[in-house]
């Protein structure tokens, strides 16, 4: 072991500190976004928010969010969740994480307020939907939460093409088909009678092409608001995200997307992804994109003509660091690469799952508030997270997060362990 230890290459004072300084500049990249729509049916709406706080009055804005809703059967889930899912987000954030930890609880508080939002909205017995992409940036951290067919895609400097959302849609999603059928839905075309059977799969009750959302309490709650979530850090070169409807996928793919509007500035890139989409489709659908380039501190000069034939190097120029005037040998040795690194990626549409505590942060969840609503429970009115799931047995009674009896039925119902004529028996005071 002695020996080990002095073999070990310590990292040069010099290198440590020229690390932290890049660091220091790079974590507060320049945010620029623009976006732009063509309504068909004004369910499209967006939120788009630069100036967040993680700790309310201390001045210090740290993080933006954009978030994208399509609704369906009306706008009054988009237009709830549009001015609720953040403010249920944060809530189920502890208040006394430094940046790494607040960053590394987000996807569960993505998952807790995505599912609150939800359990509020039905409350109300209105009968719509909405899909979600949700996009948090905290420095050169992106954090996607999503419900639905909406997309967002991320286009590095390097000019590597990511995907930070999944589809829904049980058309091309068999995991999801599978989960619904088992949780007591069915899965089918719509009959016109005689046999024939007409567009994509639907679920029955209500005929939802969707098998996540947020809303549709007439559906039933096998159709589930737990989103997927993706989180990855980008490279000190930035990028640029596009967050659109399905207006804008159904008609383009992603490469076209980013190819169209190469070079453009935000705004510009926006309006163009519509105006390719509408002339390939026609206007068939609320048709929105909001597009969002995180540009490092440090911009070249004076960017290079563009060659004659457009091409990711375009979009690279663009997000390229300033090359240093030399490099050393210690320098090449220690500094980490850099790359997109993938933080955290789940897509379960289990509570048990998505809100355990595997994470080594200590004060994840609040011990004696539900993981979900924030509501204040008892000690022996709470139920754990893990009730009914296979690893229970082998848990304490005190091992957490917990739910309040509302919530824990919510669970139920989305796992098909409760009738869905007993949906809101929970809900009728």
């Amino acid at each position: 072991m002695m020996t080990a230890a002095r073999e070990h290459h310590t990292v040069p004072l010099s290198v440590l500190l020229k690390r932290e300084l890049a660091n220091e500049r790079v974590e507060k990249p320049e945010i620029l976004y623009g976006q732009a729509c063509q309504s068909k049916k004004g369910e499209d709406f967006t939120f788009l928010k630069t100036e967040c706080q993680r700790i309310v009055g201390d001045g210090v804005t740290t993080y933006s969010v954009f978030g994208l809703f399509d609704g369906h059967n009306g706008s009054a889930a988009a237009i709830y969740t549009k001015e609720n899912l953040l403010n249920n987000v944060i809530a189920a954030m502890p208040s006394d994480l430094n940046r790494d930890e607040w960053v590394a609880a987000l996807p569960r508080a993505l998952v807790a307020g995505f599912v609150k939002t939800d359990k509020d909205f039905q409350q109300r017995a209105r009968t719509s939907g909405t899909t979600v992409t949700f996009a948090v940036i905290e420095g050169l951290v992106i954090t996607v939460a999503s419900v639905g067919d909406s997309r967002c895609i991320l286009e590095s400097a390097e000019g590597d093409l990511y995907y930070l959302s999944e589809d829904h849609r049980l058309e091309c999603n068999e995991e999801e088909r599978e989960r619904i059928t088992a949780s007591g839905g069915e899965v089918g075309r719509l009959n016109t009678g005689g046999g024939a059977e007409i567009g994509p799969l639907r679920c029955w009750p209500g005929g939802l092409c969707l098998s996540r959302s947020i809303g549709d309490v007439d559906v039933g709650e096998y159709i589930v608001p737990v989103p997927y979530v993706k989180q990855i850090k980008l490279s000190t070169g930035g990028g640029r995200l596009i967050i659109s409807s399905d207006g804008v996928w159904d008609a383009l793919s992603e490469e076209v997307a980013l190819d169209c509007c190469r070079g453009m500035p935000v705004e510009a890139a926006a309006a163009q992804i519509v105006k390719e989409a509408v002339q390939v489709k026609g206007l068939r659908d609320d048709t929105t994109c909001i597009v969002i380039d995180i540009v490092p501190p440090e911009k070249p000069a004076a960017p290079l003509p563009p060659p004659k034939k457009l091409g990711r190097g375009v979009f690279k120029s663009m997000f390229r660091k300033k090359s240093p005037e030399y490099s050393s040998q210690i320098d090449k040795e220690y500094l980490e690469p850099d790359v997109v690194e993938e933080l955290f990626e789940e897509g379960s549409a289990m509570l048990s799952e998505r809100l355990d505590t595997k994470y080594p942060i200590c004060k994840m969840f609040k011990l004696f508030k539900c993981a979900v609503c924030q509501v204040e429970i008892k000690p022996d009115e709470g139920f754990s997270i893990h009730v009914g799931s296979s690893d229970y047995g082998k848990l304490h009674p005190w091992d957490g997060p917990f739910l309040c009896s509302s919530c824990q039925e919510k669970k139920e119902a989305m796992e098909g362990k409760r009738p869905p004529g007993d949906r809101h028996s929970s809900d009728s005071d």
